[in-house]
């Protein structure tokens, strides 16, 4: 080796390859914003009702797929998670559908996967195949139209019994648009995305297979507030008997009321010149209405009149409706 120089093989690029140098400088540039962008820890907020609407979609939907089948179909809950949106679209195992559907109250999409092994498996049962038998797959050929439709069916179904169980918190209508066969066309959301996701199991007496329900949290924004309640029906916070009390309170309060007799502008300085017994003309007759106000503000108009020696207003509208426009 010669003084200054080196006849090693390696540069120094290699060597640090090697002993993972950059793999730590990379990681050590990833700091700040990217860093909380592409962290895969998500902190995300526990949707109880969302749990209860897929309790109550694993039993809808087992009696769906029981009439359209007429086969024994068990249908549970495998689990509700909240993943990123790219990372879910990375783990779909292909082949698979995905289809895409429309909320049409929230004016949002979702998506919803089907593994092979329950597209088989309901392929097989609506078109008669024998039970209990394993369905043999053909590796590396596309799903054929009769295929699609006959899933699309069950998806349908889904969407239905899905929106029903919605029924109790909000009611929602889910459209089933398209049905595609890869990830890259199905991109309702960006990558970073958090999404609640729901995958169920189907049970058809020694076949099927898992299908997931993905929804963006941006898509369930309008019933957040509801998804976070812990039980049905619960109020976050409100109090119903606090707010009759307060209610019944306002109606006995005292307040001024006032009747107008007429208005007229004057300068300061007419004003500092008013003297004892002056008398001003106002625009006003005696049969016209006057305008009834409380703490400035217009009420209603009334008639001014005498009962019983002292002065009365009769209201003409009703002052909860305010003036006439």
């Amino acid at each position: 080796m010669a003084a200054g120089g080196s006849d090693s093989p390696f540069d120094q690029a290699d060597i640090d390859a090697l002993f993972g140098f950059d793999a730590a400088m990379s990681t050590a540039k990833k700091s700040g914003l990217r860093a909380v962008i592409e962290s895969k820890i998500i902190n995300h907020e526990r949707l109880p009702m969302l749990e209860v609407v897929c309790e109550r979609m694993v039993r809808v939907f087992a009696t769906s797929m029981r009439n359209l089948t007429s086969d024994a179909i068990d249908v549970s809950l495998e689990e509700i998670t909240s993943v990123r949106f790219g990372d879910f679209m990375n783990r779909v195992a292909l082949p698979a559908m995905i289809g895409v559907f429309n909320v049409q109250e929230w004016e949002n999409y979702g998506v919803v996967t089907v593994e092979s092994s329950l597209i088989y498996a309901v392929v097989d049962a609506l078109l008669g195949g024998r039970k209990g038998t394993e369905t043999l797959r053909i590796e590396g050929r596309g799903f054929t139209t009769i295929e699609t439709n006959l899933v699309s069916k069950m998806l349908v179904l889904a969407l239905q019994d899905f929106g029903q169980s919605f029924e109790p918190i909000t009611p929602v209508s889910l459209n089933l648009e398209r049905i595609e066969t890869s990830p890259r066309f199905a991109a309702i959301a960006g990558p970073t995305n958090i999404c609640a996701v729901a995958t169920f199991r189907v049970d058809m007496e020694g076949r099927g297979g898992k299908f997931s329900l993905l929804l963006p949290y941006a898509t369930m924004e309008p019933v957040r507030d509801k998804l976070i309640q812990r039980f049905m029906g619960e109020k976050l916070g409100r109090d119903r008997m606090w707010e009759d009390h307060m209610a019944s309170q306002i109606r006995q309060t005292e307040v001024s009321v006032d009747v107008v007799l007429g208005e007229q502008e004057l300068s300061l300085r007419d004003v500092m010149s008013l003297e004892i017994g002056q008398t001003l003309a106002l625009a006003s007759g005696p049969d016209d209405p006057l305008e009834v106000h409380c703490g400035g503000v217009p009420l209603g108009h009334a008639h001014i009149g005498q009962r019983n020696n002292s002065i009365a207003v009769r209201i003409l509208n009703d002052i909860s409706k305010g003036l006439p426009k």
